[in-house]
């Protein structure tokens, strides 16, 4: 691998990762990363072509996607040319949804002649592996049901996300996150002792799109009265892995990875 750029959204994940692959830390105007670096390049989204002079002035060849971005507009007026260019693309595929929307800003850095890297390829080791990671899994086929739905809704480029409890469907990820779903639970269903289950979507990208959970994500999911969270083994990153297992310890909250 050659050199890095991180561009960095928020969240716990870029740091996780710069602490391990010295990098370039990508700053998008309006996004609030916390992570530090030697070396920040700014950007805005209504300034790609500048954005790729930049990462080739600093020498980087590889870039990596991580954190969470909210969608953002763009001001036209502040354009450059090669943003104007690439802006009916771009506007195509957000309105097809977020897998295309990514797929097609990996395809236009790479087309620069940038190398996309995923999260997982840069720290395997926060990569969920298959079998039970912290307490024990309810018996119940809640897990099983949420699945299901997410399979279904997967080619919809619905959720990354569904709980159910005593075989219904108590919420599903939408745009709002993940957080924001457990809230609801919390709010609507308290003390289900149902579960999340979190898994990638059919045709998901990974390289800028893994699902994750971290600490914060066990704590909601026991304020929301569940009793476990499934994961996609080999599919979700867990942010710091001794925090999350100490979470679900501390929360009594079962944590399993399947296939």
């Amino acid at each position: 691998m050659g050199r890095l750029a991180i561009i960095a959204g928020t969240g716990a994940l870029p740091a996780l990762l710069a602490a391990r692959h010295p990098a370039a830390i990508v700053r998008l105007a309006g996004v609030e990363a916390t992570v530090s670096a030697a070396q920040v390049i700014e950007a805005r989204l209504e300034r790609f072509g500048a954005l790729f002079d930049d990462l080739r002035e600093a020498g980087v060849t590889d870039l990596c996607l991580a954190g969470a971005m909210r969608r953002a507009g763009f001001d036209r007026a502040s354009l450059d040319a090669r943003t104007a260019a690439l802006l009916p693309r771009v506007m195509a595929a957000q309105g097809q949804g977020d897998d295309a929307l990514l797929r097609e800003i990996v395809a236009i850095f790479e087309e620069e002649g940038f190398v996309m890297r995923g999260a997982h390829e840069l720290r395997p080791d926060l990569v969920a592996p298959e079998g039970v990671l912290a307490g024990k899994p309810p018996e119940t086929g809640d897990a099983a049901r949420a699945r299901a739905i997410l399979t279904a809704l997967g080619p919809l480029d619905v959720g990354q996300a569904a709980v159910a409890a005593q075989g219904q469907l108590l919420g599903i990820e939408t745009l709002q996150g993940t957080d924001a779903m457990l809230r609801f639970v919390a709010q609507t269903a308290p003390g289900s002792g149902g579960v999340l289950v979190k898994r990638a979507k059919a045709g998901q990208d990974l390289r800028v799109d893994m699902p994750a959970i971290g600490p914060d994500t066990v704590a909601l999911a026991a304020a929301a009265g569940l009793s476990g969270i499934e994961l996609e083994a080999g599919h979700v990153l867990l942010l710091d892995p001794d925090a999350v297992r100490a979470a679900c310890a501390a929360h009594a909250v079962a944590l399993w990875a399947v296939p």
